[in-house]
């Protein structure tokens, strides 16, 4: 049959799909098609062009998911961007005056503040009272109001040595914010900043993003001067650090070094303050260009010699030449064991001719 005159039917490519979502082989679907139909020849297609339409299909789902996975990754880059200009160039107003609120406010991004500003407007709601303490260890119970008749009681214990503060509800260990239970324990006990532990730098806008010195297609222009610098660093500097790890005053001379080098260069960027393009810092929302789609790239194509191929063809080589010689053995050993079934078949016949005694009636023999 032609190429041009086999041809899939709407109700056959269906039946191909749901055989293939429930894990049935292409095979399997075609021996039912030639069943359902009496034979092969009642089919205008064959087996291949099943398992084509199946491979086609799996190739267009791929691309989809693929096109769609990056032009996530582009959105997020840009609200990503966006969200970094906001919180550096604009400030969300503090609810209260407390001045916990005003550290949070400093540190963290304006999504996460405004999630930690929720709870010093709740603290409104709760009533403080110590019920315990002793070697500045203090045990409180806070009641919260959720309607007109209904309190809901939380313990709260509050270390003024170590500046701890856990409540009951657990709310910092869950979602890393400090619940308005623990808010109201430091009003009462007049705090005016907390631990930097309570201040995630997973949250804080000035955190610094490893992953955007890795040179990707989706870099600006602009970008890409910083992240040619970021490599050609990284590779003198294991340089460096190899040949510093011989011995232990290599690697003091380069620890002062490094101190001393990393003091002119915060001094030179404090004098420069502001006027870097490339921090986050300095980024604002007319620097950030509209959403793009990738650069296209010209591939190469498959390598002529792929990784490894030598030793496959060594590996090859060898298990054909084992197998060449097996099979060599193999029919020599025949050759012998026919060879002396022959004669063995001669030599009887020799013996039933010798030993055969003659009849009483032979008249060959002149009897």
């Amino acid at each position: 049959m032609l190429k041009q005159h086999r041809e899939l039917s709407m109700s056959i490519r269906r039946t191909i799909e749901n055989n293939e979502e429930d894990g049935i082989r292409p095979s399997k679907t075609y021996q039912s098609f030639v069943a359902a139909a009496g034979g092969h020849r009642e089919l205008n297609f064959i087996e291949k062009d099943v398992r084509n339409y199946i491979t086609r299909e799996e190739l267009e789902r791929f691309s989809a998911k693929f096109w769609s996975c990056g032009q996530q990754v582009a959105f997020r880059e840009q609200a990503e961007r966006e969200s970094d200009a906001a919180d550096f160039h604009t400030v969300i107003p503090c609810a209260t005056k407390s001045s916990i609120e005003a550290q949070f406010q400093d540190a963290y991004t304006h999504a996460k503040f405004r999630e930690v500003q929720a709870q010093f407007r709740g603290k409104a709601n709760c009533i403080t009272r110590l019920k315990n303490s002793a070697l500045g260890y203090s045990i409180y119970e806070v009641g919260e109001q959720v309607s007109r008749s209904i309190f809901n009681k939380f313990a709260v214990t509050y270390d003024s040595v170590a500046a701890e503060v856990k409540c009951q509800c657990l709310l910092f260990e869950s979602r890393g914010i400090l619940c308005r239970h623990a808010l109201s324990v430091l009003s009462f006990e007049q705090v005016s900043q907390v631990s930097p532990r309570y201040i995630l730098e997973r949250w804080s806008k000035k955190v610094k993003r490893r992953h955007t010195h890795i040179k990707s297609s989706h870099d600006e222009p602009l970008m890409e001067p910083r992240s040619k610098r970021f490599d050609q660093l990284v590779f003198r500097s294991q340089n460096i650090c190899e040949f510093a790890s011989e011995s232990e005053e290599l690697t003091a001379i380069l620890h002062r070094t490094y101190d001393n080098v990393m003091a002119e260069m915060e001094a030179l960027k404090a004098k420069r303050k502001g006027r870097s393009s490339l921090s986050h810092e300095d980024a604002n929302l007319e620097s950030v260009n509209e959403l793009q789609s990738p650069p296209r790239i010209r591939t190469r194509g498959r390598p002529k010699n792929r990784l490894g191929s030598k030793l496959e063809k060594q590996i090859a080589n060898a298990t054909k030449k084992k197998k060449t010689k097996i099979l060599s053995e193999i029919n020599v050993f025949d050759a012998a064991s026919a060879a002396h079934s022959n004669s063995n078949q001669y030599q009887g016949h020799v013996m039933n001719y010798q030993l055969r005694v003659p009849a009483a009636g032979d008249s060959s023999l002149g009897v």
